[in-house]
């Protein structure tokens, strides 16, 4: 069988031919026939090739190269974090923190709304424990700027502020804009005599129910105490 030294024989090669590689671990040159080296390739020299998945030349260099560690930069805030590299194939980008995952995910969803997990989730519990009073999510015709939450019959809005509304995530500009807009807010509803409530979500780096079943305690809790008050 033949063994491949360059490119043009490598295009030229039938899959049963061998492919000469550089192992990951030992560094030792083995060879695998061409139907088993990965299509995706890096060249080594002119006369070498490393495949990227069959990358060593036994299972025994392959568990010991996977064992092996490296220094990263968190892709959010660059603070240096070791990790396997076995972890660092499971994805592009490395994070020092599960915070540090969660904000760069946030800030650079390509799919999906505006709203979070936290926001629909409510939206759905609230009217099946309330199923008497009317709940507005999301709008902006009350106040002419997005409420959260309101309740028209009790005059009660919510709001929920994740970080964004209190860390520079973006810019220190930003963070004066989203303020500047918290602050008109809730002069707004001060002016239309709505008790607008601000809930700070900031601690929440992930969804899961039993995170946030406290922030749903605490608008029951506040609601029970406006319908107590007769909604005055």
């Amino acid at each position: 069988m033949k063994i491949i030294t360059s490119d043009i024989e490598y295009n030229a090669a039938k899959s049963r031919d061998l492919i000469t590689l550089e192992c990951y671990q030992c560094k030792g040159m083995f060879e695998k026939l061409k139907c088993e080296v990965n299509r995706v390739k890096v060249k080594l020299n002119t006369t070498q090739w490393k495949g990227q998945t069959l990358n060593c030349c036994s299972r025994k260099c392959a568990n010991e190269y996977n064992k092996r560690g490296k220094l990263y930069s968190c892709t959010y805030c660059g603070k240096t974090v070791y990790r396997q590299l076995s972890d660092s194939k499971k994805t592009k980008h490395i994070f020092c923190t599960q915070s540090c995952a969660a904000v760069y995910n946030n800030t650079h969803k390509t799919t999906g709304n505006r709203r979070s997990k936290l926001e629909i989730w409510l939206e759905q519990k609230l009217p099946k424990l309330y199923p008497n009073l009317e709940f507005h999510f999301n709008r902006k015709d009350t106040i002419n700027s997005e409420l959260d939450i309101y309740i028209p019959s009790l005059k009660l809005a919510f709001e929920l502020n994740g970080i964004f509304h209190y860390e520079p995530i973006y810019s220190e500009k930003k963070l004066q804009q989203i303020q500047t807009n918290d602050d008109r807010k809730f002069q707004a509803c001060i002016e239309k005599n709505i008790e607008l409530c601000i809930i700070d979500t900031s601690t929440l780096n992930y969804f899961k129910e039993s995170n946030v079943i406290p922030f749903l305690d605490i608008i029951v809790k506040i609601i029970n105490e406006k319908i107590g008050r007769g909604g005055t």
